[in-house]
């Protein structure tokens, strides 16, 4: 007889002090500033076993809904700096950059695609589209996509 999961969101404040450091381990694992369980372990204050007890039982919440994914498309001049340049309004405005994609360029011009997430936007969408609107070798700047 299997039995299928049923998954509650918790908040992590109300969890078991083991729950929150098991959950601890496994980042230090994923973002490699930890190379091994045991490292991992030792460094939360929890055995090996307690780690791999609860390891496949503990996950963190991603709340998806809480940023907006916005695909840019942009016609550049192909001159150096032009895409550094945009890059840095995109920082300024705390979007998060998820992709970059450039074409070859063509009669010197490059059309380039960027994903980003905007949930933490300093300001509204329209103004950040109106900034990269401004810089010096931008064609054209619009939403495609989000």
């Amino acid at each position: 007889m299997t039995s299928n999961p049923k998954y509650y969101i918790i908040d992590a404040a109300v969890l078991p002090e083991v729950f929150r450091r098991v959950a601890e381990a496994k980042r230090l694992l994923e973002t490699g500033e930890a190379p091994n369980v045991s490292e991992a372990a030792k460094r939360m204050e929890i055995s090996r076993s307690v780690f791999y007890k609860y390891r496949d039982a503990i996950f963190p919440f991603q709340n998806l809904m809480a940023g907006r994914i916005i695909t840019f498309q942009l016609m550049l001049h192909d001159e150096p700096g032009a895409l550094s340049a945009l890059l840095t309004i995109f920082a300024q405005w705390s979007a998060n950059i998820l992709t970059i994609n450039q074409i070859i360029p063509t009669n010197g011009c490059a059309m380039v695609t960027i994903t980003a997430e905007t949930g933490e936007l300093r300001g509204s969408l329209e103004e950040l589209l109106r900034n990269l609107r401004d810089v010096d070798g931008v064609l054209k700047a619009e939403v495609l996509a989000g």
